[in-house]
């Protein structure tokens, strides 16, 4: 059965020094006795310390990215087999970053689930429209699209290891929100659309997380609709305070 996860994804902020003061600062303020996952996904140099750092707490290590191919010439890129050799089992992959800005396709963002599942890894898949899409009322079909595109090649028991994060890219960064309300009717479109490929089952026992601006003060009445099981968390999950309060709110 699912289960409330919040997720913080770093992106391209915190030096080595920075990454241990914000995880110490997480061991002292995040609670202990919520039935929230917790996750946090630092930059790839501060990965394997953060493993040791986070060993006997409740919170676990993600990778932002990696690579679709086993092993080769890919000057700079990371492999399923690298994070997994040091105790990194959950990457985030799609997310309208690695889309818009480094032009990753549908296709290559399923080439990068293949792969990890392949590794055992579990991955938060991300996906969602741009602000055009939802102003010319393309939102629906964008989102089932970037579904099937990217996850729909998969065995229903490979949705084990899934996790989605539906993220309005026109909502990320902007200080726009999706309202509760809007965030519910996609979930629900998603979770339908899950339903239809897969059943009911797959469906109830996958997590949909909302990812766009979420901050402490709005957490709460997003996480309180029924397809909404917790949120992938940008800039707030860079203060401690913060993230902490919105895991409070997912509980």
């Amino acid at each position: 059965m699912r289960h409330p996860i919040v997720a913080g994804n770093w992106k391209m902020n915190k030096n080595a020094e920075e990454t241990e003061d914000l995880l110490n600062d997480l061991i002292n303020q995040l609670p202990t006795d919520k039935e929230v996952e917790i996750i946090v996904a630092p930059t790839f140099i501060n990965l394997a310390s953060a493993v040791e750092h986070l060993e006997f707490t409740n919170i676990s290590v993600a990778a932002q990215n990696m690579h679709q191919a086993e092993n080769g010439a890919f000057t700079g890129e990371i492999s399923a087999d690298m994070l997994k050799s040091i105790g990194v089992h959950t990457v985030i992959l799609g997310h309208s970053e690695r889309r818009s800005l480094f032009g990753e396709t549908d296709a290559i963002i399923a080439a990068k689930v293949n792969q990890a599942l392949k590794y055992h890894m579990r991955v938060i898949f991300c996906f969602g429209e741009e602000l055009k899409e939802r102003q010319e009322k393309q939102h629906f079909a964008v989102v089932e699209n970037q579904l099937r595109n990217g996850l729909f090649q998969l065995e229903a028991t490979a949705w084990e290891n899934i996790v989605l994060a539906y993220e309005p890219v026109w909502a990320i960064g902007t200080g726009e929100t999706a309202s509760p309300e809007q965030a519910q009717e996609m979930h629900e479109f998603i979770r339908t659309t899950i339903r239809q490929q897969y059943g009911q089952e797959v469906a109830d026992n996958t997590a949909i997380l909302y990812g766009g601006s979420v901050k402490p003060d709005n957490a709460g009445e997003i996480f309180s609709k029924p397809d909404v099981d917790g949120g992938l968390i940008g800039g707030a999950a860079l203060k401690a305070a913060d993230f902490a309060a919105i895991v409070n709110a997912a509980g």
